[in-house]
């Protein structure tokens, strides 16, 4: 169900969870004046929405034939960063932010494939399969630790992205809230046996964040370099003469040329406009990120054929001359370049994030990775406390326990004690 809830949310709402209000008291954003007048009480700017779901769920639930239930925004949200930057870290932002009811825990966390999208770790899933598929982000799965879990919810999962800077990015993250907001709003439900009992809930969120990690993953010193699979324009004509009687002939074949491709569903744009010379057009659309150029000129015209270059590909390397402008042999042509170079960026992507995590044993290990600008793996059953000396000591923190865990036994880099998982440290945005 998609649905838009309200932007002011009473701050009497926000107190009722009390590990919410502690967690998100710092960037809150108060409303308390309104039409000249003070409010009676103070209204806070949508930080998220777990509160107001929460109280519309009271409302709307009260059966076991209720549930499960699912509802998901797009919204914008303010939180008050003291330090912003473009898409990462702004004092508002875009997301899409869904929530659950379950009847059980289980249904709650647990993968359960016959029912898709109601769940923590399927919607941690989800966002994966994106971030990889789509936007060749190798991201890495994995769950929170106890401190960098969200306010008020009793697991988070994350993907975790690795930037240019080799910074970690917090790219979309699932909580499992358990009944810690059910319980503080008194979201009930009967069940089959006629028993009043609190719901179990989920949430989740991927916001414009992500599209600063698209952009740090992928750019270069010329601009932006968009994966094709989520490129607006995966292809840009650009016809090219000198001479006023060669530019009908020229425009004709980019006509056909667009016609063509657009036809066979590539997203392709026809810059035709006079204002600008070609090569003002190669730069600004190398700038744009768009992943193929497709050149026609006089001669390609003569030819029968078009000049065809790759972003991701810099300079005579990344330019194919004479592909003939036949549909039936450039359509397949175009597609193939752009499965190349979906799977090309991929691929650098990973080589780019493997080659920058370092496997550590102990703390010298680990302070001399993070101090190197990499990201530090290791087991890892410490403290809280010893976790955020790490954080003050290194500036680092635990970004996630990955899902893939390594086989063996493991023992603790800080305690040296058995550990039963690895934990990833790096420092982030």
């Amino acid at each position: 169900m998609l649905l838009l809830y309200p932007q002011f949310i009473p701050y009497s709402f926000i107190e009722k969870e009390a590990s919410h209000v502690e967690g998100f008291s710092p960037e809150l954003a108060l409303v308390t004046i309104g039409g000249g007048k003070e409010l009676e009480e103070k209204l806070v700017v949508r930080p998220t929405s777990e509160t107001i779901v929460n109280h519309m769920f009271t409302q709307w639930i009260h059966s076991y034939r209720d549930l499960p239930l699912m509802v998901n925004q797009w919204a914008n949200v303010t939180r008050w960063e003291m330090r912003t930057k473009p898409f990462i870290r702004t004092l508002e932002f875009l997301w899409q932010e869904g929530h659950t009811a379950h009847a059980t825990p289980e249904e709650a966390e647990k993968e359960v494939r016959s029912m898709p999208l109601f769940f923590a770790l399927q919607m941690i899933d989800l966002y994966t399969r994106f971030a990889y598929e789509q936007a060749a982000i190798p991201v890495i799965a994995g769950r929170k630790s106890k401190a960098e879990t969200f306010a008020g919810a009793s697991k988070t999962y994350t993907i975790e992205a690795m930037m240019g800077d080799k910074k970690a990015l917090q790219a979309g993250t699932s909580h499992n809230l358990g009944q810690n907001f059910s319980r503080a709003f008194g979201t009930l439900f009967t069940d089959e046996n006629g028993q009043r009992q609190l719901v179990w809930q989920t949430s989740w969120a991927i916001s414009t964040r992500f599209i600063g990690g698209i952009i740090m993953t992928h750019g270069d010193d010329t601009g932006l370099m968009l994966p094709p699979n989520i490129a607006p324009i995966q292809a840009v004509i650009v016809p090219i003469w000198k001479k006023a009687d060669e530019k009908a002939g020229v425009l004709a074949a980019a006509f056909a040329v667009n016609e063509a491709l657009k036809t066979a569903g590539v997203k392709v744009k026809l810059d035709d406009s006079d204002q600008r010379t070609p090569g003002w057009k190669f730069n600004f659309w190398e700038m744009k990120g768009v992943p193929l150029r497709i050149e026609i000129g006089p001669r390609d015209v003569s030819n029968r054929s078009v000049v065809i270059s790759r972003r991701d590909i810099p300079g005579k390397q990344g330019k194919v001359f004479g592909i003939s402008m036949e549909p039936s042999v450039l359509v397949p042509y175009i597609k193939g370049n752009l499965q190349e170079i979906q799977a090309a960026l991929l691929e650098i992507a990973v080589s780019f994030r493997d080659s920058n995590i370092v496997d550590v044993s102990s703390y010298n290990e680990l302070k001399e990775v993070i101090s190197e600008g990499k990201w530090a793996r290791g087991p890892w059953s410490a403290s809280d406390e010893a976790e955020l000396m790490v954080k003050e000591e290194t500036g680092a923190t635990i970004r996630c326990f990955p899902f893939k865990q390594p086989e063996g036994p493991k023992i603790c880099l800080m305690t040296g004690k058995a550990a039963d998982e690895v934990a990833i440290f790096a420092k982030s945005y």
